[in-house]
């Protein structure tokens, strides 16, 4: 489906230290039952979700696709952040003005990849604002591995030269998937990151140590979905995070043979099957 023939209209929202960032909503047909917000992963953007979304609203969701500051639609300060906590923190604001026009309909945050460090960090600088997290392959846990004088580059270059740029080192479309037909489109996809600053990056590292002090912080409704062949995230070590978190409503699900990016799987009609059972059963009414 080309992304001019979905069913969403670009919106913008404004944060609290100025910035503008984009985002698409997918309006379902009469009252949403429920609201979903989802997050990218760091070189992705809510232009990957297309179909996902499309589902979802027509079964009867509010979907918005936050671009992160600086990714996809974003072109102000590409490829960089001031800090973690403001990447939260934008998720934040966005939510709690969800809830001034409806705060009895529940909202749920839908994190996919990268994107699943800012959904669980939420849980702890602003505890409340969700009623269940859906965790897409979340990369709480890496397998890429930067090598060390790389990392010891961006380390000095955060330093003296935070806007310096480096690639991001998730650039071979195979990481995240084999369907070939996707594999084209990530070839030739004019909005995803490559390359981000030394500063986002080291954000990234600070969001992993942050991470360890969330686990016992996640108390609502979660399902975890993850992809046997995951090339990019660790799913032993994000399994036992899960399963560690406060949460006692947690449901795991494991695809057998899939790699990392759900919505590029041949049958992605799997997983969209599974969202919407999960969904369903914790929607009121």
């Amino acid at each position: 489906m080309a992304e001019s023939d979905v069913p969403c209209t670009i919106e913008i929202f404004q944060a609290g230290d100025g910035y503008r960032w984009k985002y698409r909503r997918y309006l379902p047909t009469g009252t949403p039952r429920a609201r979903i917000v989802c997050l990218h992963g760091i070189q992705s953007h809510g232009g990957w979700y297309t179909h996902s979304c499309t589902e979802l609203s027509k079964a009867g969701y509010q979907v918005d696709f936050l671009d992160r500051r600086g990714s996809g639609l974003n072109e102000a300060a590409r490829g960089d952040a001031p800090y973690f906590r403001r990447l939260i923190d934008d998720v934040a604001e966005f939510i709690q003005h969800l809830r001034k026009s409806d705060a009895e309909r529940p909202v749920f945050l839908l994190a996919i990849s990268w994107g699943g460090k800012p959904a669980v960090s939420l849980q702890k600088r602003h505890p409340g604002l969700v009623n269940g997290l859906l965790l897409l392959c979340p990369g709480l846990f890496s397998q890429v591995r930067t090598p060390f004088m790389q990392k010891a580059r961006i380390a000095w270059a955060r330093l003296v030269a935070p806007a310096r740029r480096f690639p991001i080192p998730l650039n071979d479309p195979e990481l995240f998937t084999s369907t070939p037909r996707w594999l084209d489109f990530l070839r030739n996809d004019p909005l995803a990151l490559h390359d981000a600053t030394a500063r986002l990056l080291v954000e990234s590292l600070r969001f992993d140590i942050y991470l360890r002090r969330c686990a016992r912080h996640v108390r609502v409704p979660t399902l975890l979905l993850l992809a046997e062949q995951d090339r990019i995230i660790d799913n032993a070590a994000v399994r036992r995070y899960v399963e560690g978190c406060a949460t006692t409503d947690r449901k795991i699900i494991e695809y057998p043979g899939a790699q990392h990016t759900l919505e590029f799987e041949p049958e992605p009609e799997r997983f969209l099957a599974d969202m919407q059972q999960w969904l369903a059963a914790h929607v009121p009414g």
